[in-house]
């Protein structure tokens, strides 16, 4: 597939970002507005706080009008008084809004205002002096009509006396009324009491009416004098009022150009900021359909390089799968003709040989060794890949294991002159829960280099638990060539040696310390290397560390003996004819009656009518396994207690389970008679029981075909008797293959782990262990079907070669 780069990621980065950058200028924008805003809103209020003190002081003026012209109406001093206060009060009211107007000539206007005020109330002022002067003449026209009066009363009558209007008269009625008036004057009689003569009465009244109209006149004239005044002044009064209203209204329309000013701008404002929200929506809209246009055409490139991808990884996967396959079956092809010339070569080297045959011998035995360690690291590099690999948890001693590989692997190089130190903390010889056989493995692998690059010096192994007691640690430290610190990256690399000497000089397929790291980080570990070239070299594994606190042992457990000791009636169920005849010709030896069966419904019929005292029986069986046959035993009238002891080749289940089930005991297949008949006569005997480990323990693979020592004691070195068991194991292992060989061709993955089952522990018996493995392997299904043909043709080479074999051991 084509390697291309995409971008879709920082495409999406970028548009979020962008439309951040966005959101985040809009509302910079909008708070920039809502301040302009806010400020607008303000000044308005302020310009409506300033027009509602502006129309109060129109009021102000009004009244302080009304009293000016009251006062100036009735001159009186209280009035005025009122008006004095009340222009003070307006004048306060003016300070007031000079300090809240905002520009020069509205406080300019202000000024002139108060200065109005001042200057009407001088005016005002002066038409009270005018209006007291004016009352003067007032006295003068009351006095003269005094005087009238008083002339009246000491002579004439008038018509005026006789009627309030004489005007309104007829001509006739007031000649009448003239002349009754005239008549009434001339016949006046004197007043005895005045000392005065008429004459000289008329003579003082006539002068005093005389100087009073003097005095009159001149008050009249003087009159015309105030009253041009007064007007001067009245005229005044208006021009002030008129140009106080129109300083008013100037500043009220200051104020109000100001407020529609601001409510524009408000407006303005508001505007803009539909625009940039408008603008904003449609910015963000064009960002987002062209963000969107650019990552779906990402995504679209990304499905199709993604089904690029599949395909390819498709390919990749059955490449990697036939690689597999092809490792898988070269090199179990392989360890046949291995086997072969491994055993020939032993024979060749055991027989007479001259001194050159023996060193051809030594080097085909070398180069065996190289290609079994090479096909034994090709599998096993091929399962980690595959992530087939199993890890199995069960109790071990550790200084066991290290003594074990170290001293096996010492007497391979005991030639040189290297001593073994072996130094494993206090702390550690408890038993710990790991996987035995994996840790043997990258010990074997990593000791044996160290024995193989050291040709003198020494090689310590310590072990000890980390500071916090979760680790283990193990070291390896060798005197050895050491390597390079540009190189102790790469031994860990597959099929890499520290440099091409090495490989030429000791040999080795760079695949040893490669599959340790892997198994090692498999296990939880880590691997690490310290290392001075020319000096040696200190591995380092570190591995959790759990220690064995939970009883993995079937508990002791004592039993009622029965009181015949002797003769047992034993009931033994296995579905492997070959074991179930073994394992009842065994007992049948020690004098014991046996009944024997190969399936668990037929020994559960035949129970209901037989007598027993002992059973024994296989676990893992078609149609009705071990446990099931317990319970349904427990459930029937024959059963009463009686020891029930299990067969097995299972590992996958805790001691604890038989033991809760109601098994006595477990014996772990392969067996021999004597752990078989130890078993039964401890309980006979009412003893306590051995403890039987349920774990699988990894078995050595030795050269060795087979083995039939167990097989002889179980059959009392009788020979006929092996014979005959020999003669039955190979036909019925024969019918087996047989229908392991059509269960794989329908794969029917049940039935080939069923077959498997039921074969494998009569191999393990005769220790034919190769073929034990691969029964193993097809028994826990951890195959492919594509690989189970190659594994039956293993297989079947193996068992072909054991039946030669055994052909002779029966002729």
């Amino acid at each position: 597939m084509e390697s291309k780069k995409s971008y879709t990621a920082i495409k999406v980065l970028f548009s979020y970002v962008a439309l951040l950058a966005l959101v985040v200028t809009v509302g910079w924008f909008l708070y920039s507005e809502n301040v302009v805003y806010n400020k607008l809103e303000d000044k308005i209020a302020f310009e409506k706080t300033k027009i509602l003190r502006v129309s109060k002081l129109f009021s102000n003026v009004y009244k302080t009008e009304s009293l000016a012209r009251k006062t100036i109406q009735t001159n009186s001093d209280k009035d005025f008084k009122s008006y004095v206060i009340e222009t003070d009060s307006l004048r306060a009211r003016i300070d007031t809004l000079k300090q809240i107007v905002t520009t020069d000539y509205q406080k300019i206007l202000l000024d002139s205002v108060t200065y109005l005020l001042s200057e009407k109330t001088k005016n005002i002022q002066q038409l009270k002096t005018i209006k007291n002067k004016a009352d003067d003449e007032v006295s003068v026209n009351t006095a003269i009509d005094e005087i009238t009066k008083m002339e009246f009363k000491l002579r004439k009558l008038e018509l005026q006396d006789f009627t309030k209007n004489p005007n309104q008269l007829g001509s006739y009625q007031k000649n009448v009324l003239q002349k009754y008036v005239d008549y009434l004057n001339q016949n006046i009689p004197d007043d005895s009491t005045n000392t005065l003569s008429k004459q000289a009465s008329d003579s003082i009244l006539a002068n005093s009416k005389k100087l009073l109209s003097s005095v009159k006149m001149r008050a009249e004239k003087k009159k015309e004098s105030l009253n041009f005044e007064e007007n001067k002044l009245l005229k005044n009064e208006i021009a002030i009022s008129e140009q106080l209203r129109k300083v008013l209204r100037i500043i009220e329309r200051e104020i109000i150009i100001n407020s529609i000013k601001n409510n524009s701008l408000k407006e303005k404002s508001l505007r803009k900021v539909n625009e940039i929200v408008t603008a904003s929506a449609i910015i963000g809209l064009v960002l987002t359909i062209f963000f969107s246009i650019l990552i779906v055409s990402d995504y679209s490139k990304s499905q199709l390089y993604k089904k690029q991808l599949e395909i390819a990884n498709f390919k990749t996967k059955n490449l990697l799968k036939s690689r597999e396959q092809l490792i898988s079956t070269v090199s179990h092809d392989l360890k046949t003709p291995l086997s072969t010339i491994v055993g020939y070569s032993e024979l060749l080297d055991n027989s007479e040989v001259n001194t050159k045959q023996s060193y051809f011998i030594k080097n085909i035995k070398n180069s065996s060794e190289y290609i079994t360690q090479l096909v034994q690291d090709l599998l096993d590099f091929s399962k980690i890949e595959a992530g087939k690999i199993t890890i199995e948890k069960v109790p071990f001693l550790l200084s066991e294991v290290i003594e074990e590989v170290a001293k096996s692997i010492q007497t391979v190089y005991n030639q040189k002159n290297i001593d073994l130190i072996i130094h494993v903390n206090e702390k550690l010889n408890a038993k710990i829960v790991g996987d035995r056989f994996r840790l043997k493995q990258i010990l074997s692998n990593i000791i044996g280099n160290a024995y193989k690059f050291t040709d003198e010096g020494f090689i310590k192994i310590s072990a000890y638990p980390s500071e916090n007691n979760q680790f283990f640690i193990i070291t390896i430290q060798d005197t050895g060539i050491g390597i390079e610190k540009g190189n102790q990256k790469l031994v860990f690399e597959e099929f890499a040696q520290a440099n091409e000497g090495i490989e030429k000089k000791y040999g080795g397929t760079g695949l040893g310390l490669s599959i340790c790291q892997k198994i090692i980080s498999i296990l939880g570990g880590t691997l690490q290397l310290e290392s001075t070239f020319g000096k040696g070299s200190t591995f380092e594994i570190q591995l959790p560390l759990l220690f064995d606190t939970s009883s993995n042992l079937i508990n002791e457990t004592k039993r009622p003996i029965l009181q015949n000791t002797k003769a047992q009636t034993f009931i033994v169920i296995d579905d492997d004819i070959n074991l179930l005849n073994l394992t009842s010709g065994v007992l049948r030896q020690e004098k014991h009656q046996v009944l024997s069966f190969n399936s668990a419904t037929k020994a559960l019929e035949a129970i209901q009518k037989t007598n027993f005292d002992f059973v024994i029986t296989d676990i893992q069986m078609p149609e009705m396994d071990g446990f099931m046959f317990l319970q349904n035993l427990k459930n029937s009238a024959a059963y009463s207690s009686q020891p029930v002891i299990a067969l097995t080749g299972r590992t996958d289940l805790e001691a604890s389970v038989y033991a809760d089930a109601g098994f006595i005991t477990v014996v772990k297949k392969p067996y021999s008679p004597k752990i078989l008949l130890d078993t039964i006569r401890i309980i006979l005997e009412n003893d306590t029981l051995p403890q039987t480990e349920i774990y699988d323990a990894k078995e050595n693979i030795s050269s060795q075909l087979y083995s039939l020592n167990t097989l002889k004691e179980f059959l009392g070195n009788d020979t006929t008797a092996l014979k005959d068991v020999l003669k039955s194991f190979v036909e019925s292992s024969n019918e087996n293959l047989a229908a392991l060989e059509n269960a794989i061709s329908e794969k029917n993955i049940i039935e080939i782990k069923a077959i498997a089952h039921r074969i494998t522990p009569m191999f393990k018996q005769i220790e034919a262990r190769k073929i034990g493995e691969i029964l193993k392997t097809l028994e826990s299904t951890d195959f492919e079907l594509s690989e189970a043909k190659v594994i039956y043709k293993d297989l079947k080479k193996q068992i072909d070669s054991l039946f030669e074999s055994l052909e002779k051991e029966i002729v």
